[in-house]
């Protein structure tokens, strides 16, 4: 294929990165809309897998609507929300056995994919215990509690954007609650150079410059326009994915029925082969004690 063939047929990197924003606004959207409700940990855990899982993947290689359950589901799991899957593809639309067998199938890969590095350190903890030394050591911002609301929006806003991978979550949890402090005219800049930069003052300039970055990249993120040109993306993504992991291919199914034959006769084969060798110690033993024998008399 040509250069301009193979951009024709093939996503572009900007092609993929518009899907994939899309993509991950819909996981969003879906643990939103949860039943039962779900925790914001959770929440905030199954975005990051499916930033994660991107990273190093394509959505060309895996369609990201099957890696969006598998995220959630683990993320259920890691999180200690307790939901059963029948519960779990009740809120799935479409065909719920199709799902419960993608999520199966994808559970194992999304672990490797993320190193089996399954904790995720959220930012909401960090809130909690700004907010309660605030309250203790910083009077000159009243009242606290009304912030949260403003608090949450942010926390909402900056999961998608990629803040998770540049800042610690005490420092989204900082920015969060400055950005609730502007929205009532209040100001954490003495809470940040008196308390918390006290011991520290050269790091003010840095904490500082990292809160105002995370508000331009929440703005940015408000900037993105997808849905005119997701359309097309969809049905050239369907032309050019890899047909090995499309659970509803010929391709896919065959490669699982390999998988399924090589599971069940890998067993079988270590079990012939322990037998073999404890017939052969046997006969080796069996022998050495006739020389033995023969050596005695």
């Amino acid at each position: 294929m040509s250069e301009e063939q193979i951009k024709k047929f093939f996503l572009t990197v900007q092609e993929e990165r518009i899907l994939y924003k899309y993509y991950e606004s819909k996981l969003f959207k879906f643990c939103q809309n949860f039943q039962p409700p779900m925790p914001k940990n959770v929440i905030g855990c199954s975005v990051q897998y499916f930033k994660r899982f991107y990273l190093n993947n394509s959505v060309m290689d895996y369609h990201p609507k099957d890696i969006i359950v598998t995220c959630v589901y683990l993320a259920s799991k890691v999180e200690e929300f307790n939901v059963s899957m029948s519960q779990f593809v009740a809120n799935v639309k479409g065909d719920r056995e199709k799902a419960t067998e993608i999520i199966l199938n994808h559970e194992h890969l999304l672990m490797k994919q993320l190193n089996f590095d399954l904790t995720i350190y959220n930012p909401h903890r960090a809130v909690e215990g700004f907010l309660i030394d605030i309250k203790t050591r910083y009077i000159e911002l009243s009242e606290p509690e009304r912030l949260r609301p403003a608090i949450e929006e942010f926390l909402d806003k900056v999961q998608l954007t990629d803040a998770c991978f540049l800042y610690s979550p005490s420092q989204i949890a900082l920015a969060a609650i400055s950005w609730g402090a502007i929205k009532f005219k209040e100001s954490t800049d003495g809470y940040l150079s008196d308390i918390i930069c006290e011991a520290h003052p050269d790091k003010l300039g840095y904490l500082r410059e990292a809160i105002k970055t995370m508000f331009v990249m929440i703005k940015n993120e408000a900037l993105h326009v997808i849905d005119p040109v997701r359309s097309s993306l969809e049905k050239k993504l369907e032309k050019c994915r890899n047909q090995e992991n499309n659970p509803s291919s010929s391709a896919y199914k065959r490669k699982l029925e390999e998988l399924d034959e090589d599971d069940d006769t890998e067993p079988v084969k270590k079990y012939s082969k322990l037998l073999e060798n404890e017939e052969s110690r046997m006969m080796e033993d069996e022998l050495n004690l006739g020389v033995q024998f023969l050596n005695h008399k």
